[in-house]
């Protein structure tokens, strides 16, 4: 049987039937029946659209989301400013990108070689509502909504059932997999920003069974598997006469029995056995599979490996598969963190460009040459971009002389798959990267585009806690990224 994580339950009777549920290889890591029953069964298509046979729409299966958590610096990654004054342009050189016309960091020479194969924007770009944070920015891009409460410091308060939900949630609701896979995965790590964790990275008001299969390892370590394999001394036959005497216990299981009806629940024990069995989320995770050439290609760090199981989980049938900058928002910029108020060359030079760098020129060579980038959207963005001018205070944070700050108002993002147009850059900024020149895109309308992609309305009705109608995100998608 598998290993389930977790209290175990016992009466002065014995063990509960709930317990029997658990040692009978039913859970999977946190992974409850209820949750493979709204996945498998509940889970309802996007209704038909207006939209179908619009350029791109449907045009992605899954979805790889490359949140870049803290805050990268667009103007010393993405959109470097030569001609700029120096409090502006900072210390690094630009160079040439395989989009004619377009140049990006020299710290960045293995993604403007394979920028032909992605589209970046430059024009990415909102504005707050009172100071902005990191845990108001992250809630908004991977929501589509503003948070409704915000602190003075621009927190918020910790997950709540009435949240709106991440967008994995509502694409393993709307787009579920046909096959025994996890239809939406997390990791390496929550989204954080000091104690706040998670906000903006669950289901919220769809209901805990839409919540990511949380993955909070380090892959670049040895990840421990056992928890999602059949013991060597338990054959799969004595499982199967155990998902046999989990049928006739149905009855205690009220809540399911509530929710899904009694015809449905036999069938719905018969796709947890095949999850347990079929050993895809198991394989999916194991790094171990893959040659050691392959891992150094895409850096052997926390970062570079996550991307790779993430192909690795697509490969599986995995939906939508969100991988977190490895490290807390506002963490320390001199170990893993993009928040560089207090030192951002440094930083930018041997930490974190060369594994950006590295990680993502990888993944998106990689999955073009399996034919995956075909039919996967892949998004690398962050909630913000960095302020143009350096030691400048823009959100209350204090900055060292060569720091930036919070700067929502213009950064970038790399989008690429799914018959996105490949070579071209999207929209422009000022002289300075401080506001875009044409063609903005709200966080709301990459998110939007997200959805689009996937065949799924963003203007389509959904019901919050409240039974209150909302749009699905308050944003349009960007077709033009279609050519």
């Amino acid at each position: 049987m598998l290993n389930i994580p977790g209290h175990r339950a016992y009466t002065c009777e014995g063990p509960t039937r709930r317990e029997l549920m658990r040692i009978g290889s039913i859970g999977l890591m946190g992974l409850s029946l209820p949750h493979l029953s709204s996945w498998q069964n509940q889970a309802k298509a996007a209704p038909a659209s207006t939209l179908n046979g619009a350029r791109g729409f449907g045009s992605a299966k899954n979805v790889i989301m490359v949140f870049l958590q803290g805050g990268p610096s667009h103007i010393d990654i993405w959109d470097p400013k030569p001609d700029a004054p120096a409090n502006v342009r900072g210390e690094f050189k630009p160079i040439k990108t395989k989009i004619p016309g377009t140049f990006i960091s020299e710290h960045m020479p293995m993604m403007a070689d394979h920028l032909d194969k992605a589209t970046l924007i430059r024009s990415m770009s909102y504005t707050p509502s009172g100071l902005f944070n990191h845990t108001a920015a992250i809630y908004q891009m991977l929501t589509g909504y503003p948070p409704d409460k915000v602190s003075p410091s621009g927190q918020l308060e910790p997950p709540t059932p009435a949240d709106f939900p991440t967008a994995g949630s509502h694409v393993s609701k709307l787009r579920p997999p046909k096959e025994a896979v996890l239809p939406f995965v997390e990791l390496p790590r929550p989204l954080q920003e000091s104690g706040i964790i998670g906000k903006g990275g669950a289901a919220g008001f769809l209901g805990k069974a839409y919540d990511p299969y949380r993955m909070y390892q380090d892959p670049a370590k040895q990840v421990k598997l056992e928890d999602l394999a059949l013991r060597k001394e338990i054959p799969p036959e004595r499982l199967k006469d155990r998902f046999e005497l989990l049928k006739g216990i149905n009855g205690s299981m009220k809540d399911l029995e509530k929710a899904l009806g009694d015809a449905a629940v036999d069938e719905y024990y018969g796709k947890a056995y095949d999850l347990v069995l079929s050993g895809k989320a198991r394989d999916a995770m194991d790094l171990d599979k893959e040659t050691e050439k392959m891992r150094e290609r895409y850096g052997k760090h926390t970062f570079g490996q996550s991307l790779l199981m993430a192909r690795r989980l697509i490969e599986a049938g995995t939906k939508f598969v969100q991988v977190n900058w490895p490290s807390v928002a506002n963490g320390d910029p001199e170990t893993t963190a993009w928040d560089t108020h207090a030192a951002n060359f440094g930083p930018l030079k041997n930490l974190h460009c060369p594994k950006l760098d590295r990680g993502l020129s990888a993944l998106l060579d990689d999955m073009d040459q399996r034919g995956l980038l075909k039919e996967t959207i892949v998004v690398a963005v962050g909630e913000f971009g960095r302020s143009p001018r350096l030691g400048v205070s823009t959100s209350g944070n204090s900055n060292s002389p060569d720091g930036r700050d919070h700067w929502p108002y213009c950064y970038s993002a790399v989008v690429a798959g799914a018959g996105v147009a490949r070579g071209m850059q999207y929209g422009e900024s000022d002289a300075t990267a401080s506001s875009p020149k044409d063609r903005p895109v709200h966080p709301n309308d990459l998110l939007a585009t997200v959805y689009y992609a996937l065949g799924i309305d963003p203007s389509m009705e959904i019901r919050n806690h409240l039974n209150q109608p909302r749009e699905l995100v308050k944003g349009k998608p960007v077709t033009d990224l279609w050519i």
